[in-house]
């Protein structure tokens, strides 16, 4: 058994309670409708209604949508441009999710957690409308439901806030010490951190893994792929 399959066979074997970030350990919610392209039709929204002057030259530029809208809650917070820009990027994931690409490993790894007894929630940046719809066509909503946790109009609350893990913890009844989260970023891992809940990094790629590392997530609570984690799951 390598040092890997240890260390999440440990943390498997201690979970009662499974949060799990979205967009990208459950699927690649963008595959199919690339994040730049929504980034640039925010811009085009904008500069349509003239409104364009809200942007900064690399807001302007960003390939990140979730971003540009976070930084411009942050310098106009509760106005009608925010909640619109909020909506209208809940449309384009709605859109998204119908051409998701399930993460390998993702769907039946949901469903062996279930069969064994673990509760599971999802916390997430992305919106709960959004999340509900991949699961439902994906024939998992009932895993999850009602525990989903997604962005909300106060977008201060995003992650590495660790509001959405609070309100997971309390709804399942579960204490953080016997909870686990599943993400890909800096920002999960942050939020899991706050709410005192062990952390599975799953890093796709090398860089991400380097930069997990750098911000003190240990080397065996990274993963590559889901495929160790089902298999701690399987022998646990």
């Amino acid at each position: 058994m390598t040092r890997e399959s240890e260390g999440l066979r440990a943390l498997v074997a201690g979970a009662r309670h499974v949060l799990f970030d979205f967009d990208g350990p459950i699927c690649l919610l963008f595959h199919g409708c690339p994040a730049d392209r929504i980034a640039a039709e925010q811009v085009e929204w904008l500069d349509e209604r003239g409104l364009g002057w809200v942007l900064t030259d690399s807001e302007r530029r960003s390939e990140d949508p979730h971003g540009v809208l976070s930084s411009i809650a942050e310098r106009h917070p509760g106005s009608d441009l925010v909640a619109e820009l909020e909506e209208q990027l809940t449309r384009h994931e709605l859109r998204a999710a119908r051409r998701a690409r399930p993460t390998a490993h993702a769907d039946v790894l949901i469903r062996t957690w279930v069969a064994v007894g673990v509760q599971l929630a999802i916390v997430t940046n992305n919106s709960a409308r959004t999340v509900s719809s991949y699961l439902r066509g994906r024939g998992l909503l009932r895993c999850f439901d009602p525990h989903i946790y997604g962005r909300t109009r106060d977008l201060s609350l995003l992650k590495p806030h660790p509001r959405t893990l609070n309100t997971a913890l309390t709804a399942l009844g579960a204490a953080p010490e016997t909870s686990l989260m599943i993400g890909d970023s800096l920002s999960d891992h942050t939020a899991a951190v706050r709410a005192g809940v062990p952390f599975v990094g799953y890093a796709r790629h090398d860089a991400t893994a380097e930069q997990m590392q750098r911000a003190g997530v240990p080397e065996h609570s990274i993963t590559r792929s889901l495929e160790p984690l089902l298999e701690a799951v399987r022998r646990s």
